[in-house]
């Protein structure tokens, strides 16, 4: 199994693709460190075993993972690759079942503004942030206020915030005349 590595704009983090689905069309999930996982999935518990490793990011086809910063990539790297290539070869499920993401209640009459809402995200902003390791997970909307949370190579990144409020929000409000602002949620 040959899995590649790519940088990300988060020097902490690097992008490992191991030419297969990951979490594939079952979403995202981002282990902010090792107590996150709490068996949740065993791809995240291999991963988190690996001294070093402070957090662990599943995408669609790729798993972000972020250093401690008293370590060193050249450590890490081969130990990471070593665990991902054991668990897909032994055909472990990457999580456990039922395991997702969690949306807040949506108000009935803003039903028609979230599914404009997560349409953008879906085809125009998670794409391009799937490309840098990361991923932007819609949480909620409530009056006028979209809440969401970046994960992987995003949650650290130095310019996440920027993407939020000058990318990410000025789209959303451009396009959504009812949205009045973007909020980050930690997961």
């Amino acid at each position: 199994m040959f899995i590649e590595t790519e940088d990300t704009p988060n020097p902490a983090t690097l992008k490992f693709l191991p030419g297969r689905p990951v979490m594939g069309d079952a979403g995202t999930i981002d282990f902010i460190d090792a107590d996150a996982v709490a068996g949740r999935s065993p791809l995240a518990d291999a991963l988190f075993a690996i001294p070093g490793v402070s957090r662990v990011f599943l995408g669609n086809d790729f798993v972000s993972i972020t250093k401690a910063d008293s370590e060193d990539w050249s450590d890490v790297r081969a130990k990471v690759l070593a665990a991902l290539v054991d668990h897909f070869v032994a055909g472990f499920p990457v999580v456990a079942e039922g395991v997702g993401v969690t949306e807040e209640p949506i108000a009935p009459e803003d039903q028609e503004i979230v599914a404009q809402i997560k349409e953008l995200l879906d085809t125009r902003v998670r794409p391009a942030v799937a490309g840098d390791g990361g991923d932007i997970v819609f949480r909620g909307y409530r009056d006028g206020v979209v809440r969401l949370t970046m994960q992987g190579a995003c949650s650290g990144c130095p310019s996440s915030r920027a993407t939020l409020k000058h990318g990410v929000e000025n789209m959303l409000r451009h396009y959504v005349p009812e949205v009045v602002g973007v909020e980050q949620v930690e997961g």
